[in-house]
């Protein structure tokens, strides 16, 4: 069989259409969201996602606190802009992008910013909040994934899901999220990564493959079962000298092989990319709403 495409772009752009009702709907009552964004040094791939971040904002009328600060700023120095973003009441949503230079200790920052304004879902707060089916922010990736499979109309009730990949930002919450009593969740979920023994025999028992272990290509036909449903988190730069900018983008899903196999598949880029921002504009929207209540 060939797969069906999961289109990210276009249920992220479906999830951007209600946002902008709910934001236009907030201004109405005197309240616009506010998004703080920080981004120290000047790295490529980290300017490039907060520019778009940015525009997204933009695009359905959140309020963007952009601060560009240099390389060298100090770890007191960015605390005390995190503790100002804190207290001011325009900013609902405080977004340290990350990965931060050497002189910095990302867990302070992290810890600095006030579990109310945690957009990312990053705060230990948060993520107790989480592991404990509370009320907070869900991080943003492993909820998109979750939004994915909903309006996909994929049943997560019941089903054998294997994920491939354990880190603190998508495999291990997005496991505890799938396993909880409510419409995400009930699932019965195995929790792989690369140093996993005879990682096929799980994979193949697989309703549900998601992979996220940063290795390109990772997840072949071989190890998926037929009509399984594939979710490639992965996205991975692959040396390409055909390209104009000398590599292309690649998920931890061998795509064409494995559409051949699956029934519903992510692609990479499209897949689930849009959806990681598209839920960040989510959070700060759902904190906007909380601070009027």
């Amino acid at each position: 069989m060939a797969a069906r495409i999961i289109s990210g772009k276009e249920i992220a752009a479906s999830i951007r259409a209600e946002l902008a009702e709910e934001v236009a709907a907030l201004k109405e009552k005197g309240k616009t969201p506010g998004l703080g964004v920080i981004l120290v040094g000047d790295d490529p791939a980290s300017r490039s996602y907060v520019t778009a971040k940015e525009r997204a904002c933009e695009e359905i009328g959140i309020y963007s606190d952009d601060n560009r600060l240099p390389a060298d700023t100090s770890e007191d120095e960015l605390i005390k802009l995190v503790e100002r973003m804190n207290e001011d009441p325009k900013i609902d949503g405080i977004l340290v992008q990350l990965p931060l230079p050497k002189q910095i200790d990302e867990d302070r920052v992290l810890l600095a910013v006030s579990p109310s304004k945690d957009v990312d879902g990053f705060h230990p707060v948060s993520v107790g909040k989480m592991m404990l089916g509370q009320e907070t922010f869900l991080p943003c990736t492993p909820h998109g994934v979750l939004q994915m499979l909903k309006r996909s109309a994929v049943t997560t009730e019941g089903a054998e899901v294997v994920i491939v990949g354990r880190s603190n930002i998508v495999g291990k919450p997005l496991a505890n999220l799938l396993i909880q009593k409510n419409e995400f969740g009930n699932a019965t979920v195995t929790v792989c990564h690369t140093r996993t023994k005879d990682l096929k025999r799980h994979t193949l028992g697989a309703d549900i493959v998601i992979a996220a272990a940063g290795r390109p290509e990772f997840i072949t036909a071989d190890m998926v079962r037929e009509g399984a449903v594939v979710i490639d988190v992965g996205v991975n730069r692959v040396d390409d000298p055909s390209k104009k900018r000398g590599y292309r983008l690649t998920g931890d899903v061998a795509f064409d092989e494995v559409a051949e196999k699956a029934s519903l598949i992510t692609p990479v880029p499209g897949g689930v990319g849009p959806m990681t921002i598209t839920m960040l504009l989510y959070n700060t929207v759902e904190s906007a709403k909380r601070s009027i209540g």
